[in-house]
């Protein structure tokens, strides 16, 4: 309920951050990373590459973040295993890569024009058919599914990361969907219009039927987590909700109107990062 801005090393905007290994870790632009045990005071490490940075996972003992540069004209893999030596590795597509996810022993990670791509280290990539040309803003894992989302309010699961199905169509409509997050036997996706004139959430037990909720705030949302029992979703101009159902959700008080990008919890609490490197914790 209570959220607390705290100093940042780091200006550029962080589009992610996940926990692991006792330790929370953030990305962002220009190949910026973050790294902290408590979420209160942030290491900036060295990344090795200028690209951006979008997504950041941890599994099976690493770290792997994802990203690319701003013109689409490559995509970037890093990993470590300590999140502070990270290694940057061969990715089999061309375009920027926008989230990943660890689950049943593999990395799936998704980005640009449908790509999606998998990994049972990490350092080794197969680029995987979507069926989809939309450009894939999440992923995550849950219930023995992997469900992706992404631009048009596409959304496709697998059960193995290897092979997809649409179950949204997606398109050119004006409605995105950016996060995405699995907990309490429920999926949560978040998103919104791409002038942050309103936002969506939507929720399915199955990762197949999906239904959409009624969102307290018209900003647009760009990340979702569990932990603690609840669900915790970010957006844009500082927005922040919970909901202890995924169903009716609740507009908290925000100390900032920044937009935020991404929220996870570890260790009992919640971090959210976004523009001009701002972090918020929450106990």
């Amino acid at each position: 309920m209570t959220w607390t801005q705290r100093a940042s090393v780091a200006d550029n905007w962080l589009s992610d951050v996940t926990y692991g290994n006792g330790l929370f870790v953030a990305v962002g632009d220009c190949g910026t990373i973050l790294t902290s045990p408590n979420g209160v005071r942030s290491t900036e490490q060295a990344s090795g590459t200028s690209d951006s940075l979008y997504g950041v996972a941890y599994g099976n003992g690493l770290f792997v973040a994802v990203g690319g540069s701003y013109d689409s004209s490559s995509s970037a893999i890093l990993t470590s295993p300590d999140g502070v030596n990270w290694t940057q590795r061969t990715s089999p597509t061309s375009g920027p890569l926008y989230s990943v996810t660890y689950g049943n022993n593999t990395f799936v990670a998704v980005g640009d024009v449908g790509a999606i791509l998998t990994s049972p280290d990490g350092v080794n990539w197969t680029a995987r058919i979507s069926g989809t040309d939309d450009w894939l803003r999440g992923v995550t894992y849950g219930n023995n599914l992997f469900v992706a989302v992404g631009e048009g309010g596409a959304i496709l699961t697998s059960p193995d990361g290897v092979n997809w199905m649409l179950r949204t169509p997606g398109g050119k409509d004006l409605f995105g969907v950016f996060g995405v997050a699995y907990g309490n036997g429920l999926f949560v996706a978040v998103g919104g219009s791409y002038d942050s004139s309103s936002s969506a959430i939507l929720t399915s037990p199955d990762g197949v039927n999906w239904t959409q909720r009624t969102s307290p705030t018209r900003d647009s949302l760009n990340g979702v987590t569990y932990g603690n029992g609840l669900f915790v979703a970010v957006g844009d101009r500082g927005a922040i909700l919970i909901s202890t159902d995924g169903v009716n959700w609740t507009r908290l008080t925000s100390p900032t109107r920044y937009s935020l990008s991404s929220v996870t919890c570890g260790n009992g609490l919640f971090v959210a990062v976004g523009e001009e490197g701002i972090i918020l914790t929450s106990p």
